[in-house]
């Protein structure tokens, strides 16, 4: 396999992939892109290279760029803008997660709170329903703390050992 072929299968692959956990198949592709690419890229370049629309390109550069993952470069002379994906995966992987956690789990635990917090606590019903949520809290606490380590590896010396004989 060619060099060009295996990262034009790596970024529809990719792209494919990200639909399944629950992100943008072209917000993928695009930093999927950038990744594998050797410079920064323009948004032009995206666009050709993609075969996608000036505004759905600079909607997902704008958004990889909230996520933290991607950054705007500026290259003396030419006043395009061009953007650039971090490429240290760990840190991809921590920033990601913090992400899904701020957009995923806080809100499912701020809804769950408020739905334990019934005024008619006195029936059996009730008392189900309340067991119901705090196990579902519980589950959610123990998925947000496990996303927390992940994001703080570094600064705990034990997470921070481990992850680095995984890197």
């Amino acid at each position: 396999m060619q060099l060009s072929e295996a990262k034009e299968k790596y970024i529809q692959t990719w792209g494919t992939f990200a639909t399944n956990w629950g992100i943008n198949r072209t917000m993928a592709q695009v930093h999927a892109l950038l990744l594998a690419s050797g410079q920064p890229l323009s948004t032009d370049e995206v666009m050709e290279q993609l075969e996608i629309s000036r505004g759905n390109a600079n909607m997902n550069l704008r958004a990889l760029i909230d996520w933290g993952i991607v950054k705007k470069e500026f290259i003396k002379g030419d006043r395009k803008e061009y953007f650039v994906a971090e490429k240290d995966v760990w840190y991809l992987f921590k920033q990601i997660t913090k992400e899904r956690r701020k957009r995923e789990i806080e809100p499912v635990i701020s809804f769950l709170e408020e739905l334990r917090d019934i005024e008619d606590k006195d029936s059996e019903e009730a008392q189900e329903f309340i067991k119901l949520m705090n196990d579902f809290s519980s589950v959610t606490g123990k998925i947000n703390n496990i996303m927390d380590l992940a994001i703080k590896s570094d600064d705990h010396w034990l997470v921070g050992k481990i992850t680095n004989l995984l890197k």
